[in-house]
């Protein structure tokens, strides 16, 4: 019942895989979302899948997000991916981590139609190890 609840809200929900040999800091993953509720607000999550071997407690992304009418923001964010003991904040099976963090909160998308959600890393590495999967979740508020 939980989880049924819980797809009610979902507008919109992706993954894409990174590069099993890191996260090139040139890379840009892209989300294209067509959107067609102008009336009701949305949260919306960056989903992060990390590995244990990931050498940091945190991940700053540029996220970016165009609407229909060509217009653009852009926002430098902070994710916390682990306790300050160590310990892997998230769900996970073995090696791997499962983070939703809320991005925003209560967004209202003005014009229907396509959107795009482009996430790029914000690390210093130029190659950045560790992170498997990164995606976004769009979900109905009530």
């Amino acid at each position: 019942m939980g989880l049924y609840s819980c797809d009610r809200k979902r507008v919109f929900e992706s993954y894409i895989k990174l590069d099993d040999k890191g996260w090139n800091k040139d890379s840009l993953v892209i989300f294209h979302v067509q959107l067609k509720d102008t009336i009701r607000n949305n949260n919306l999550y960056v989903n992060i899948r990390n590995k244990g071997t990931y050498p940091y407690s945190n991940l700053w992304l540029f996220l970016t997000i165009g609407s229909p009418d060509g217009a653009m923001r852009t926002d430098t964010v902070e994710f916390t991916l682990a306790e300050p003991s160590g310990r892997w904040k998230g769900s996970g099976i073995g090696g791997l981590h499962d983070n939703q963090i809320l991005y925003k909160k209560s967004v209202f998308f003005p014009h229907k139609g396509l959107y795009t959600f482009k996430i790029k890393q914000g690390m210093r590495d130029n190659v950045l190890p560790g992170i498997r999967d990164i995606g976004i979740r769009i979900e109905k508020t009530y």
